[in-house]
């Protein structure tokens, strides 16, 4: 997939219909969706449990975008070539989950995926600094990761520091927590290009009625580029 900073809309299947994610995959990508986001829970770095690579392959043939698998857990490095062989197209990583996150992302890479690094809102986004070769996309958490629906924290400085970092490499800047048409201008202005939305984009919606999901893709992007 060539680079580019349009806005990207990734809706997260953590807040669709658990008994029929195949077809929730292919509405959303019907009705708009630029990546589909799968978000990987482990009861232990985050207070929830979800999918594991055999869920992750799966879900693989119904994606026909980018599959952007978002790991909050800990260790990640026993589970990256799973995760590889599922069919992930990028892997995002916590720099809070282990002390070797400079090994994480050479290894996500090696195993032939994208490679991504991820900040909870009490981290600083110095932290990547040293990171930015080895990686294709900082994800700026705008909630407490663990669980969906949450009320969105301004991250926006943190964005801008990211931004002003990365420079002319091409690494994008993905936000996940609370995105919806108020909060995703936020951050696009400050130089975020990929967001997850998960609970906005899913509402009013189900896989025989989708045409919601597309309404609300199209009032995310329309707000995210209002800028």
């Amino acid at each position: 997939m060539s680079f580019d900073r349009s806005i990207k809309i990734a809706p997260s299947i953590l807040s669709a219909d658990f008994a029929d994610f195949g077809r929730e995959i292919q509405a959303i990508e019907a009705q708009g969706a630029d990546w589909v986001h799968v978000d990987v829970m482990d009861g232990h770095f985050v207070p929830n449990l979800t999918f594991g690579p055999p869920a992750v392959k799966a879900f693989r043939p119904h994606v026909k975008t980018f599959m952007d698998v978002h790991l909050m857990i800990s260790p990640v490095d026993a589970y990256i070539d799973a995760y590889a062989e599922a069919g992930a197209d990028m892997l995002t990583a916590h720099v809070e989950a282990g002390p070797h996150i400079h090994r994480t992302l050479q290894a996500i890479r090696g195993a032939g995926m994208k490679a991504g690094v991820a900040l909870n809102p009490g981290t600083p986004a110095e932290v990547v600094s040293d990171l930015l070769d080895l990686t294709d996309m900082v994800l700026v958490m705008t909630v407490n990761p663990g669980f969906g629906g949450q009320k969105f924290i301004d991250m926006t400085a943190k964005v801008r520091k990211v931004r002003e970092m990365i420079g002319d490499r091409e690494v994008h800047i993905q936000i996940d927590g609370g995105v919806d048409p108020v909060t995703a201008p936020l951050v696009t202005a400050a130089g975020a290009d990929v967001l997850v939305a998960g609970s906005a984009v899913f509402r009013g919606g189900s896989v025989d009625n989708p045409a919601p999901y597309g309404e609300n893709i199209a009032a995310i992007r329309a707000a995210a580029q209002e800028i």
